[in-house]
């Protein structure tokens, strides 16, 4: 026997596995409570005030479809061809708001898969370990950002007035952005300080200040 033939029988062996009923009806039970799970874990984990119920809906509908087809592929590799064309066509064209959302997106889809192989007790203990990990990361302290003053002046000298007021308020700062005008000047200082109100106020009292704003991020800003 050939190399050739050895490789085409393996291949077709591979595609000859026959699943009685009951086998795919928990198959696809199991796969059915995984998703269950992970629709109540995004609601508790979503922070976002634009939380869309339908992208949770797709979160737990997606393993069960997903399941479905890799049952589908093990079953015959023609099946298996045609199911590649056909998902050739697809198109995920919606924006991902968060990053934890692409997280969720692809727990989903790999939820799916490994169901649909059978291996439900990795697809059981992966929950598990995205969900302590996702709710402990929260429980982490980092540093706390810098905020971000805006300050805007129709005194193109006023950097000599508020300069003394960050020196007193804040524990360090840096001025990020000048920006020059017909009407004035703007400014763009990042800070910490614990004492926000008290810098609001004696910025406040200064003249030829038209406007401050203090404003707080959780990334990068850069310039």
């Amino acid at each position: 026997m050939s190399a050739k033939d050895i490789i085409k029988k393996s291949v077709l062996e591979g595609f000859s596995m026959e699943m009685s009923v009951y086998h795919i009806i928990f198959i696809l039970l199991v796969t059915v409570v995984l998703s269950m799970y992970i629709f109540y874990i995004y609601r508790l984990n979503s922070h976002s005030s634009f939380y869309s119920r339908d992208f949770n809906k797709t979160l737990a509908i997606m393993p069960v479809l997903t399941a479905a087809i890799v049952l589908a592929l093990q079953s015959s590799i023609v099946i298996s061809l045609g199911m590649v064309g056909a998902l050739s066509i697809v198109r995920f064209r919606n924006a991902i708001k968060s990053p934890m959302d692409l997280l969720f997106l692809f727990w989903s889809i790999s939820t799916g898969i490994i169901c649909g192989a059978g291996l439900y007790v990795l697809a059981i203990v992966t929950c598990l370990i995205v969900t302590i990990l996702s709710f402990l990361l929260d429980f982490i302290k980092m540093p706390q950002a810098p905020l971000l003053l805006v300050v805007n002046s129709s005194d193109k000298e006023i950097e000599k007035k508020f300069l003394p007021v960050l020196n007193s308020f804040a524990k360090g700062y840096k001025i990020r952005s000048r920006n020059i005008t017909s009407a004035g000047i703007d400014y763009v200082i990042e800070l910490r300080t614990k004492d926000e109100m008290g810098l609001m106020e004696a910025c406040g009292k200064l003249e030829g200040l038209e406007s401050i704003s203090l404003l707080t991020h959780d990334g990068d800003i850069r310039y």
